[in-house]
């Protein structure tokens, strides 16, 4: 650093040889105002007066702890602890208008040059601030005043006390009062020795007996900006006449008193006198405007004014006791007066002088002792030394000297100090010598000039410090061991030894580790015999090979080192178990997947290395259903994948590698068979072979049946759609897409009627889409009467191919017009079968009135009402016998009028049109039947008939259904949801595939 900054040097020099002024006596001074923040700069020692910016050390020897200093550029800071004038020590007790200082002391040390440090003196001034109110002694002020006292009269009022000094001091004095005292009393200020002092003046006529006593307000304020005020209460007492006031002999008395005066001893007595007479002349002595040390010193005796000693006297507490004394007369309204009694302190040698040794730049001092290496110039200084004494005068001189035969001598610091307070640099005379002395104690005595003198003696001792001049040296600059892993703590790594030429403590060797963070800890170095050991179990799967250095330091003041290289190479053991990458396997494969199909890839790692690190897999609980690939651990299946057979396999992996002995691990696998869409939807409901009766008055909207399907697939395979495909040829049926739901959507019609057959598909929704089909039939009609035929129905429907819609009453309107043809004709047949019959009857009846009359009484024959047969009358028997049911069980409750009704039966036979309708009435019925053969011969003269063909094919036969009236209808009940037919119909078949017609009862 001296070699990089000669020319820095060389500046500083030159600027502190420039600086004359300054070295011989020119004091440094800042002015600041009190009670200023922390860290307010007060001035710039090196802008302010020139001096050096850099390579220099500032320091602050005197003026802690109100100030502080910059190192680098000699900045003087306030600190926290703030400068209040009226609390410093040095401005407690100042005369009025007398400035206040704050001294401080700055040492400058070249850094750049081995050159004893300046010391730099100066002052701060305090300027005040108003930071203080003016204050009465008392809240309450008292004035006794005589009612005769004439108009104009003045009375002093007690002062106000400011603590702060010059225009922050008071500065006015205001009276404020009420109506009854405006007009007798005001108030006027007067200058009495720099000093405003308030006069009470009394401005009309006082009357005891109409008034005795006034309250005022009397403010006090400040010069301050902004203004700083109080007030207090000003009693006025009046009493009666007292005429004369004490007066003093002086104005002004003065003495001297010497420090250390014993108690009691007398210091001046004041004298006043008053002219009246009796009480009113008797005089009583009191302090005022006192401060409290004045009061603490000195005792004033009230009858007689002697002024006497009470406290310890010490002039370098207090140099000057200034005060007041009031005289007052005992009338009864008093009179007093006042004068003014400086006591100048007088110094006695009491004081011997005070030497204070301290530190000095980069010399500091600790329990009296400076360390100085034995390599410094000659004249650097080692300590500064300071002396004072607080006497003054002659006692005050003192001459400091160095006792004794040592290298040392003072030189003064400063020009700038006064006889009582002088500073000196104590340095060095000639070079020294560790290996000769390494120790010295400095003797320093000062003595005064008083009378007799007084002396002191301080001493410091000085350790003359070696120089370290060589580093440690080591035997080898760079070591690589090979150490193994999973050692023991504290295990011996290697030793390591340095060498040092120089001796005593600058030969003593400390050994340490510089490591890199990652490492830090793991090895340490004993400092003294240099073996490495380990501390922490090493690991080589972390960390296989650590670098650093190994310091050897001298225990030399300043120290030197030396340093080495060491390598540790960390060797493998068995000590890690394989490891597969992930805690557990799952994958996910598609069914049908053909053998041998990669499955999945397992990764497998071992921390270890070489024989350690290499790993062999096997398949555990498996049944030979996978096996894997060592190389890739790829996971191949040896089974073709079926998802609804099985939709998981679990099984285990192990890992062995090849350490000895070796260490294997575990892992589970778990293989998800994803769906394929292989599986068409099944219909659960409803069977193909089963209908749904509805209603013909059924209203649009209703839920009419539900198609239930299910798909063993999963996911959007499972996921299922309805849709009618065929037998809704009126759009009379609707399907939810999403439930199945079929709802009636239109109103039935009477071509509606009939057996319905919806083709449904259940399509799911997977890629490419399966589908089941599903028949529903629905059988339009008012009752479930002829089951048979319908059964009959249903069955043909489950032939006829899905193409060809089976919907209603395909011939309903063709059934119509014939029936309206066979209608005619069966009328014309009845109406001229009627007239024959009439003819015959008539015919009858007169041969038989003719042969012998009416015979009464005569039973009917019981067929009467039967017409009669053709000659093919006994093959229409056969026919109509062989299409009747066999007889029926005993109906239900429910199936009770529904069985009657069928049990009534009528057939034509109409080979001929000459041929007559044969009627058939039953005769059995069942329990309860009315007798419907009595009730038809009692109140039909001819049956009603309603024609209607068997089947389109049957043209030429068919059957008679016998119209009965509304009173005599029976309508058989059935249940709307069966699935079967009834033992009974009215209708016979004709297989025909593609025709056919279901008719109503």
């Amino acid at each position: 650093q001296r070699r990089m900054n000669p020319l820095a040097s060389c500046l500083g020099l030159w600027l502190l040889c420039q600086l004359p002024a300054l070295a011989s006596g020119t004091r440094v001074v800042y002015k600041v105002q009190e009670e200023q923040p922390p860290n307010s700069l007060i001035g710039s020692l090196a802008s302010d007066y020139g001096l050096p910016d850099m390579g220099h050390l500032y320091k602050l020897e005197v003026g802690a702890p109100y100030l502080r200093v910059d190192g680098k550029t000699g900045d003087i800071y306030t600190t926290e602890t703030s400068i209040d004038r009226e609390n410093l020590r040095e401005c407690q007790h100042l005369l009025p208008g007398e400035p206040c200082f704050l001294e401080f002391e700055v040492s400058i040390t070249n850094l750049n040059a081995n050159s004893s440090p300046r010391l730099l003196e100066g002052q701060i001034e305090v300027l005040d601030i108003n930071d203080n109110t003016p204050n009465f002694a008392s809240p309450v002020l008292t004035l006794s005043i005589p009612e005769n006292t004439n108009i104009g009269t003045l009375f002093p009022i007690p002062l106000a006390m400011d603590r702060d000094s010059g225009p922050n001091g008071v500065a006015s004095y205001e009276l404020m009062a009420g109506p009854e005292a405006q007009e007798l009393f005001g108030l006027q200020v007067a200058e009495d020795q720099d000093e405003k002092q308030p006069q009470l003046i009394v401005m009309g006529n006082l009357d005891r007996e109409q008034w005795d006593s006034y309250d005022l307000t009397i403010k006090v304020q400040d010069g301050g900006n902004p203004p700083r005020a109080s007030s207090a209460l000003l009693r006025i007492t009046i009493l009666d006449m007292n005429d004369n006031a004490p007066k003093f002999e002086k104005a002004l008395y003065e003495a001297e008193l010497s420090e250390n005066s014993p108690v009691g001893h007398s210091v001046l007595q004041v004298k006043a006198n008053d002219s009246d007479q009796g009480a009113n002349a008797e005089i009583d002595y009191s302090f005022h405007q006192a401060s409290d040390m004045v009061r603490r010193l000195l005792r004033l005796d009230r009858a007689t004014g002697l002024i006497t000693v009470q406290g310890p006297i010490d002039r370098e507490d207090i140099g000057t006791l200034k005060f007041s004394v009031m005289a007052k007369d005992k009338g009864a309204n008093p009179k007093s007066a006042r004068t003014q009694v400086v006591v100048t302190i007088k110094d006695m040698n009491d004081n011997a002088p005070s030497i204070e040794i301290r530190g000095i730049g980069l010399v500091t001092h600790q329990d009296g002792m400076a360390n100085i290496s034995e390599d410094v110039p000659v004249e650097t200084a080692v300590a500064l030394v300071q002396v004072s004494d607080r006497d003054e005068g002659e006692n005050a001189v003192v001459t400091c000297v160095v006792a004794g035969d040592v290298p040392f001598q003072l030189r003064q610091a400063s020009e700038t100090g006064s006889d009582s307070k002088k500073k000196y640099f104590l340095q060095t005379t000639t070079p020294l010598d560790y290996e000769s002395v390494k120790e010295y104690t400095i003797e320093i005595v000062a003595v005064d000039s008083g009378n007799p003198p007084l002396s002191s003696t301080n001493s410091l001792k000085v350790q003359v410090m070696d120089v370290n001049d060589n580093a440690p040296v080591f035997s080898q600059s760079f070591t690589e061991v090979a150490f193994p892993e999973n050692n023991e703590p504290d295990d011996l790594v290697m030793e390591v030894s340095a060498t040092d030429a120089d001796s005593g403590s600058n030969a003593k060797l400390v050994y340490s580790l510089v490591t890199d963070p990652a490492s830090k800890g793991s090895f340490t170095i004993d400092p003294d015999s240099g073996e490495i050991r380990v501390k922490a179990v090493l690991d080589r799967e972390q960390r296989e090979r650590y670098e650093f250095l190994v310091v050897a330091e001298d225990k030399g003041s300043p120290s030197k080192q030396g340093t080495a290289s060491v390598a540790i190479n960390v060797m493998d053991r068995n000590d890690n178990d394989p490891k597969f990458m992930l805690s557990g396997y799952n994958f996910s494969v598609m069914e049908n997947m053909p053998p041998l199909s990669p499955v999945g890839m397992v990764t497998v790692i071992d921390a270890d290395k070489g024989e350690n690190a290499r790993i062999q897999l096997s398949v555990e609980q498996d049944n030979g259903d996978f096996v894997i690939q060592n190389g890739t651990g790829t996971i191949l299946s040896s089974i073709s994948f079926d998802r609804e057979q099985q939709s998981t396999y679990t099984f285990r992996l192990k890992a062995v590698d090849g350490g000895d002995p070796p260490r294997s691990a575990y892992v589970g696998v778990t293989i998800n068979v994803l769906d394929e869409n292989d599986n068409a939807p099944f219909i659960t409901s409803p069977s193909n072979a089963t209908y749904k009766h509805i209603l013909p008055h059924t209203s649009p909207g209703q839920q009419v049946s539900k198609v239930k399907a299910e798909d063993i697939d999963s996911g959007i395979n499972a996921e299922l759609i309805y849709s009618i495909t065929g037998g809704n040829p009126f759009e009379l049926f609707q399907i939810s897409p999403q439930s199945g739901d079929i709802t009636l959507e239109k109103e039935i019609l009477r071509k509606h009627h009939g057996l319905h057959r919806l083709v449904v598909r259940v399509n799911d929704k997977g890629k490419p889409s399966r589908h089941g089909t599903a028949l529903v039939h629905f059988y339009v009609n008012e009752t479930l009467a002829n089951r048979t035929l319908l059964d009959t129905l249903v069955g043909h429907s489950l032939d006829t191919p899905l193409d060809i819609d089976i919907a209603g009453d395909p011939e309903y309107e063709r059934s119509k017009q014939r029936s309206n043809i066979l209608f005619g004709v069966i009328a014309g047949i009845v109406a001229v079968t009627l007239v024959i019959v009439l003819v015959v009857l008539v015919r009858y009846c007169r041969q038989r009135e003719a042969k012998s009359g009416y015979q009464a009484g005569k039973k009917e024959t019981k067929d009467l009402y039967a017409p009669k047969q053709a000659s093919k009358s006994g093959k229409s028997k056969s026919k109509v016998k062989k299409s009747k049911s066999p007889k029926p069980p005993k109906p239900t409750e429910d199936e009770e009028e529904t069985g009657l009704q069928k049990s009534l039966k009528f057939n034509l036979m109409n080979d001929s049109v000459s041929d007559s309708p044969r009627i058939h009435l039953p005769l059995n019925y069942p329990p309860g039947s009315p007798d419907l053969g009595r009730h038809y011969r009692s109140n039909s003269p001819l049956p009603s008939i309603q024609l209607q063909p068997q089947s389109p094919s049957a043209s030429k036969k068919h059957q008679v259904v016998q119209d009965l009236p509304a009173t005599n209808t029976f309508v058989g009940t059935g249940d709307n949801n069966s699935t079967g037919s009834e033992q009974y119909s009215d209708y016979s078949y004709r297989t025909n595939p593609q025709k056919y017609t279901n008719k109503q009862v």
